[in-house]
């Protein structure tokens, strides 16, 4: 009986680690608009980012660069109050050429993520 006993204490054990493993999220970049790696004919105003998982505003950036790596970012980013998986970037005027998106987010399970993707404006 002790063996036995044993084997289903090991059993339970090794069930709830892997359930407890599947419960943490983190906050991955699932989209982009403009898209990753995009072409787009039309600069756009701002860089707009869906996340996997809700961010905390307070914790959570990102910034456009140009070429040459000068920021082209208008303001700090900021995520929609109305769709708080998605971050906002405002961006001035972008003239044709790549841009890097430079992003760092905490989810609100309290995992922090980051990344960076391009896309390019074309002339």
């Amino acid at each position: 009986m002790t063996g036995r006993l044993l084997c289903c204490l090991i059993l339970a054990s090794a069930l709830w680690c892997a359930g407890a493993g599947g419960a943490q999220a983190h906050a991955f970049l699932d989209r982009a608009s403009p898209a990753v790696g995009s072409t787009v004919h039309t600069p756009p105003t701002e860089v707009r980012i869906q996340y996997t998982e809700e961010l905390e505003p307070a914790y959570s950036t990102a910034h456009v660069e140009d070429a040459s790596g000068a920021t082209v970012s208008t303001a700090d980013a900021h995520v929609d109050p109305n769709e708080r998986s998605v971050l906002i970037v405002p961006v001035g005027a972008l003239k044709p050429g790549r841009y890097k998106v430079v992003w760092k987010v905490l989810s609100v399970d309290t995992h922090v993520t980051n990344g960076t993707f391009s896309f390019t404006v074309a002339p």
